[in-house]
Parts: C-alpha cells; sequence; structure tokens
C-alpha cells in the first residue's frame, strides 16, 4: 500500500520511441459495471477491402516493477475474483480501476497491436509498438448489442464522437469474418450461460443467465487474434512464451457417445470440425438444452492452463479456439499471465535481455494455473451461496435438470432457472455426463454453498 501511495500519476509514454495515437477514436467495450479497462480498439478502412484494426493493452508493467511488493501481491493473487458477494482484485483498486485502466478521456500509456486484415479476413501484417492513447468512449456490452442488432438505440456515447458508428460496425463485420474463420478452421460454437446476481438495493432478488452477444463476440474476436499475435512476435524474437492451451479432449470417447445419443457420428479420435458440425446442428435443434449441452462439452474437454513455450518449442494449441498460437496478453490489470507476456514483450520491444529465465516461467505458469482454477472455485461456491439463498425456501420442489459431472465424489446436475449446479445425493446410478434427469430439491446451506437434490 505505501508503494501504492507512492505512485502520484499515471504512466505516460513510457519510452521515447512510443507514438502518439491520441488522436483517434479509441473505444472501451465492456461489462456495464466494469471499472478495471484494460483495452480498447478502434479501426480504419484500406484500399481493397482490407481494415486496419488496433487493439491498446493497458500498459501495467511500466507501474508495477517486476520484484516490488506491488508485483508479488499480483503474483500471489495472479487474477481478480468476481462474485456476487463482491470483487477482489488482483491489484490494488488505486491501479486496476485508475492509475492502469484506460479510463473515460484519460490519457495512458499502452501497448499497441497493430493488424491488418484482408478482404477476406486472413492476417496480412501486424507489428507490436508502444503509444499513448485516450479513451474517446465508454461502452457497454449489452447496449452496444442491441444497437447492432436494430433492437437498441445507438448508444449517447457513440453518438457523441464523430464517426464512431461507423467504426463500430466495422470492427463488428470484420470479428464476424474472423469468427466465421475460425469456426471453419473447428473452433466450437458453445454458449454457456453464466449466473449473473440481480440486486434490488442490498438484497438477492434473483440470479439471471448472462449470455453471450454480438458485442461481445465482437471483443472476443479483436482479443483472440491480438493474443495470436502477441505470441508469434515472442517467437520472432527468439523469446520464450507463456501460452494458454486447452490440450486434445481429455474425455473425447464420452464426447462420442453424447453425440451418437442425439443421432451425430463423430470420428473416434478427436477432431475440431466434426464437434463443431455436430454443436451447430445440436443447437437448431433443442436451443432451450444446447447451454447445458455445452457445459458439458467443456467439461469433457478438460481445464485451460498455462505452459511455457521455449523458443522452437512447440506448445499444445487452443483445441476450443481452434488457435495454435495464443497466450493471455489483453487483460494485465485482472490476470497476472498477461503481466508476464507483457513484461517479455516491452523487454522484446527495448532489444533488453529476457526478464524470466524459462525456469521462472515454468513454476509461475503453473502456480497461475493452480490459482486460477482455485479462483473459479471460489467463484462457483459464492454463485452456490446465492442461489442456496434464493432456493432455500423452495425445498420438496420439483425441477428438471442436467447432468454436467461424475466424479468418484458424487454426480452433479445443473437446473435451467435459477443457472446453478447441485449435488445428487440420491437417485440411479450410474448416470452419464450429458444424460437429463428429474430432481427434487431437498436441503440448501447458503454458508458452504449447497444445494442437494434427490431424483424425483
Amino acid at each position: 500500500m505505501a508503494e501504492v501511495e507512492a505512485i502520484r500519476e499515471p504512466s505516460a509514454a513510457a519510452s521515447a520511441k512510443a507514438r502518439d495515437l491520441r488522436g483517434l477514436a479509441w473505444c472501451s467495450i465492456d461489462n456495464d459495471d466494469s471499472r478495471d479497462l484494460d483495452q480498447l480498439s478502434v479501426a480504419e478502412a484500406l484500399p481493397g477491402g482490407s481494415v486496419r484494426v488496433l487493439v491498446a493493452v493497458a500498459e501495467v508493467t511500466a507501474l508495477v516493477r517486476q520484484g516490488c511488493a506491488l508485483d508479488d501481491h499480483a503474483r500471489t493473487n495472479t487474477t481478480s475474483v468476481y462474485t456476487a458477494g463482491g470483487n477482489f482484485p488482483m491489484l490494488p483498486e488505486r491501479l486496476s480501476t485508475d492509475l492502469t485502466s484506460l479510463n473515460y478521456r484519460s490519457e495512458r500509456s499502452a501497448v499497441v497491436i497493430d493488424m491488418v486484415f484482408d478482404a477476406r479476413g486472413s492476417l496480412a501484417e501486424s507489428a507490436i509498438y508502444e503509444a499513448a492513447v485516450i479513451n474517446k468512449a465508454k461502452l457497454a456490452y449489452n447496449s452496444i448489442a442491441a444497437w447492432i442488432e436494430g433492437s437498441g438505440p445507438m448508444p449517447e456515447a457513440v453518438a457523441a464522437v464523430p464517426a464512431l458508428d461507423a467504426n463500430i460496425m466495422m470492427q463488428h463485420r470484420l470479428a464476424e469474418r474472423l469468427r466465421e474463420l475460425r469456426h471453419m478452421r473447428g473452433a466450437l460454437s458453445l454458449q454457456t450461460l453464466q449466473a449473473r446476481p440481480v440486486f434490488i438495493g442490498d438484497a438477492l432478488h434473483d440470479l439471471e443467465p448472462d449470455q453471450s452477444n454480438v458485442a461481445k463476440s465482437l471483443i472476443e474476436e479483436l482479443m483472440v487474434a491480438a493474443n495470436g499475435v502477441t505470441a508469434r512476435f515472442l517467437t520472432s524474437k527468439n523469446f520464450p512464451c507463456v501460452r494458454r492451451v486447452v490440450r486434445t479432449p481429455a474425455h473425447w470417447e464420452r464426447i462420442v457417445e453424447l453425440a451418437a445419443e442425439r443421432g451425430c457420428s463423430l470420428p473416434g479420435a478427436p477432431d475440431g470440425i466434426a464437434l463443431e458440425a455436430f454443436l451447430v446442428e445440436a443447437r437448431k435443434k433443442d436451443p432451450a438444452y444446447f447451454p447445458d449441452l455445452s457445459l458439458c462439452v467443456i467439461k469433457l474437454m478438460g481445464r485451460g492452463e498455462y505452459v511455457v513455450e521455449a523458443p522452437g518449442g512447440d506448445a499444445p494449441g487452443h483445441f476450443g479456439l481452434a488457435v495454435r498460437e495464443y497466450s493471455h496478453s489483453t487483460a494485465p490489470n485482472r490476470r497476472f499471465p498477461d503481466m508476464l507476456i507483457q513484461r517479455l514483450v516491452r523487454a522484446a520491444l527495448a532489444g533488453s535481455r529476457q526478464p524470466y529465465s524459462e525456469g521462472d516461467l515454468e513454476s509461475l505458469a503453473l502456480h497461475c494455473t493452480e490459482q486460477e482454477n482455485e479462483a473459479k472455485k471460489v467463484e462457483r461456491q459464492v454463485i452456490k451461496s446465492a442461489a442456496a439463498i434464493l432456493l432455500e425456501a423452495r425445498i420438496g420442489e420439483a425441477f428438471d435438470a442436467t447432468v454436467t459431472g461424475v466424479t468418484d465424489r458424487g454426480t452433479w446436475v445443473r437446473l435451467g432457472r435459477p443457472p446453478v449446479e447441485g449435488k445428487l445425493v440420491s437417485g440411479p446410478h450410474p448416470l452419464k455426463v450429458g444424460g437429463r434427469i428429474r430432481v427434487k430439491l431437498v436441503h440448501t446451506d447458503v454458508e458452504r454453498g449447497y444445494i442437494d437434490f434427490a431424483a424425483a
């Protein structure tokens, strides 16, 4: 906290080589209540149908020096944790929501990923450099999605910036093309329903499904592209890289069974293109059930993890995104792996030596994976506690559910509304992931986050 107090001003352009891009129509698109803004984007039309897109990433490591107390704090946490009971930032809020956040109308230093895509959506060229930027419009996913889809008005913040409406539409069209190309390569069309707490005053009122939309897809595609460029940049500089990977599905045989139960034949060996075709068809046949099917597939695929790719190495790719070179680099206010990558990138740009040994990176990658898994457990437990509050008056009621987990420790099922999981404490065995079952609520424990069901 003493180090935070000693930081009086946000970092300006961090090096003499930094470019002045403050005049561009930068905007952020994030959740309505987000205050830790990590990235901005802007587009430019080029001759022949090409599009140039710039993604600016908050230059957190210009203020959080390697080895300082703030860095130790972030390395211990490794991630921000967002729960219904409150948010727990990786970095003190004085930094993550102010000095290192790309806030509205605030001049900030950023690492810019500069990408040119041809008319077909293929990456034609790219570059990375430091720059000074200003966020001209703080935008939110839901209102931007409604406007893009024609179901809502143009947000006032868009109308206030000349030509920003056309710029965002250009980004949207490019993102749709990038998404189409990834899915042709086998990226998976998965749709999960995350539970979002709804409060009236300080009282928890409901848990609503937080669904994807075109604005979230826009940002996702630009970030996937920027993260790929960042990983390849480090490889080109002969630097190691911390990759984000999802390995070949750990339980492919059960995914094959899930598909067969729904009249689709998948090959015996993992095949992203075939799995994507099944998912697209399954969504058409039963859109209401598709989020539960998606959750089952995600669990059967196995968890994501951080691994180190040494120069000349060959780390696994990301099966779900259908990309080979992929790092987490676009959210350094929220994730420590992104801070690691940013330090590597800035060292490469400056022609400096590598700031971490490969051994250090291996240890940190493992630590970040473990901490991320622990953070997700916390987030799930708090959501279950919130659900237990909402459901404690409904003990004895019956619900339709989907089996989402079968382990030695028990069987878990998920309700459609509220979108939460609980343990099946009695019922038929064995059950398989993806199966449907009618259950009765028999017990809740708010403090522990327990929600127990029996077969109805």
